[in-house]
């Protein structure tokens, strides 16, 4: 029930965005395409696949602090282009996709805590190694990932990160009515939920139908499961990821 020009700031979460080089930035491309005139701002975020958890928790605080009112969070990537597809053992895992929702201030909370993390020590074992110099690419311009490395990073950061949250919220695991992870691997998403204490019948799983697609992959699941009905208004819903840098975060709202 909104008009393009209703949305006062676009942040959009990728790390393959349209132009080379980043700029204009994919939250331009979009204001455009989407007709907005009002002189709203736009801007990306790179946080790989913690991308969408970065952007809510943005957007939340611009919020709070009555500088906007109305923002549109993407989550968008195209990985296929940093895909070495000889490279099995990640070309399989990775999918394109994108998914956006609007968050609005409003009189009572819907975000009600989030928390973010970066530790830049950890960068190489989730990366685009390769750089651009004078328009030439030194070394690889194809994603690496040490899997076990991440795997074992991974599971101990949610844990942690999920119970940051809760603490913030003054609220207690078994009051999550949905976990919504990033949908990196089934392994990841099922130790995170046993730590938590959580069935997994309360966990959204999409990743056998999209794969891995990083900044996109909690949208779309949110997206998934609020159309199928799972979740519903007044629920609480925890939506976590980590990603590449390496970074982290947890976003705990009320539907």
């Amino acid at each position: 029930g909104l008009a393009a020009n209703d949305i006062d700031l676009i942040i959009l979460a990728s790390s393959t965005p349209d132009y080379f080089g980043g700029f204009p930035s994919t939250a331009c491309v979009v204001q455009r395409k989407l007709g907005i005139t009002n002189g709203s701002a736009a801007v990306d975020v790179q946080a790989v696949c913690s991308g969408f958890v970065y952007a809510v928790s943005i957007a939340d605080n611009f919020i709070k602090s009555g500088a906007h009112k109305t923002v549109l969070i993407i989550g968008a990537e195209v990985f296929s282009r940093i895909l070495n597809f000889e490279d099995r053992t990640t070309c399989v895992l990775f999918g394109d996709g994108a998914g956006a929702v609007i968050l609005s201030a409003a009189s009572e909370p819907g975000i009600l805590a989030t928390k973010l993390h970066a530790d830049g020590s950890h960068s190489e074992i989730l990366c685009v190694p390769g750089s651009v110099n004078s328009g030439i690419i030194e070394g690889s311009a194809f994603l690496y990932m040490d899997g076990k490395a991440v795997f074992k990073l991974a599971v101990s950061v949610l844990e942690k990160v999920a119970n940051e949250v809760l603490e913030i919220a003054g609220m207690r695991a078994d009051q999550v009515d949905w976990l919504v992870p990033h949908q990196a691997n089934i392994r990841i998403m099922h130790s995170t939920a046993k730590k938590l204490g959580l069935p997994l019948e309360k966990m959204v799983v999409t990743v056998d139908q999209h794969g891995n697609t990083s900044a996109a992959s909690i949208p779309l699941a949110l997206d998934v499961a609020v159309r199928d009905g799972r979740i519903k208004p007044g629920q609480n819903v925890m939506m976590e990821g980590v990603g590449g840098g390496f970074t982290w975060g947890a976003v705990l709202a009320r539907f």
